[in-house]
């Protein structure tokens, strides 16, 4: 089975104190401190005591993977770095990794889903990756792209690096929540009550959820998927992390992902977050093109859905300090235009 080429072992499903910060000192300077956008007009129309959107939009690659990815490439031997490394990914992680491999002097190869955003393919190929791709039919994209990804590690000795099953991902994509802590601490605003984050595998919001645990006992952060694709919710609920059959689709192209990654069960399973949350595609669309709206930011589906997520349950939150996570921004302009319109 390709699962047991990325198994981790239980002692390194869960990132330390002190990786995360030094995550966080690696990236300073590297990645964007993106900004922290407040958003008084919808505070106040929902009866919030504050609304802060973190922009992981406008992230190197245009989404909150370059974090994880560069502090992962970090770890790769000098021999590691030579032979190169290959991954599968959906389109974001698809952009960050060339960058972040780049950086440390290695070469990447990207094995993507036939069906990934036209853009996305682009972009990874701009920004230096050669990109394989594989068509899954009605099985689970990923399933079929991480086979091929498995082969091309074997064939040429290259490292094979999970877009979000791994615990350096997760310290990396930790270090936003420093970011948000420092930054509510200067402005003299409370941390979070809630804190929406976007859960395909589990690499982003596992990051957040650690990292949150770490500041503040009373945040929860509350993991949001596609309908048809919760595949978070339901392995929390049940207690072990399960694979979804694929029933459906999604515009969240970004978070189709039908298991959630060990590593990411491992970290939300160890701590209290907030009860999971399904949105559908009308719903996304509508907070993409409010986000558009208010302060002209542009984000994917997949960025807008934790956003869509506070809108459908702003009448629970009333008083409440809370955090939407806006994770990417990679969407065609057309598309993007057709959807807000």
């Amino acid at each position: 089975m390709h699962q047991e080429h990325f198994r981790r072992t239980a002692r390194k499903l869960i990132p330390s104190e002190r990786e995360i910060e030094l995550a966080s000192v690696a990236l300073r300077g590297v990645a964007i401190e993106t900004p922290l956008v407040e958003m008084p007009e919808l505070a106040k129309k929902f009866q919030l005591n504050s609304l802060h959107l973190k922009l992981e939009s406008m992230q190197r690659t245009g989404s909150f993977k370059f974090r994880g990815a560069y502090w992962r490439c970090m770890q790769l031997s000098p021999d590691e770095r030579c032979r190169g490394v290959v991954a599968f990914s959906s389109g974001n992680f698809a952009q960050a990794l060339p960058v972040a491999a780049s950086l440390v002097g290695a070469s990447t190869k990207i094995v993507m889903p036939i069906d990934a955003p036209e853009v996305k393919k682009m972009r990874a190929e701009k920004f230096g990756a050669e990109v394989i791709l594989t068509n899954h039919g009605n099985e689970g994209r990923e399933i079929i792209a991480a086979q091929k990804a498995v082969q091309i590690a074997k064939e040429e000795n290259r490292a094979l690096l999970h877009p979000f099953d791994d615990v350096h991902m997760i310290a990396g994509n930790a270090s936003a929540v420093n970011e948000i802590v420092t930054t509510l601490n200067a402005r003299n605003i409370p941390l979070p009550d809630h804190v929406f984050c976007c859960a395909g595998g589990g690499g982003l919001i596992s990051g957040i959820a650690i990292g949150f645990a770490r500041h503040s006992s009373k945040t929860q952060v509350v993991p949001v998927e596609p309908k048809g694709f919760d595949s978070t919710g339901q392995s929390l609920s049940k207690g072990k992390a399960i694979t979804l059959k694929l029933s459906g689709e999604s515009i969240c192209d970004a978070l189709k992902a039908l298991r959630p990654g060990d590593a990411p069960f491992a970290c939300l399973s160890s701590i209290s977050i907030g009860a999971p949350t399904v949105v559908l595609d009308s719903e996304v669309v509508q907070a993409m093109a409010l986000a558009y709206e208010l302060r002209r930011i542009i984000l994917e589906p997949a960025g807008a859905a934790p956003l869509a997520a506070l809108i459908a349950n702003a009448d629970h939150l009333k008083g409440k300090d809370v955090v939407v996570i806006a994770s990417g921004a990679n969407i065609q302009p057309e598309v993007f235009m057709r959807y807000i319109q």
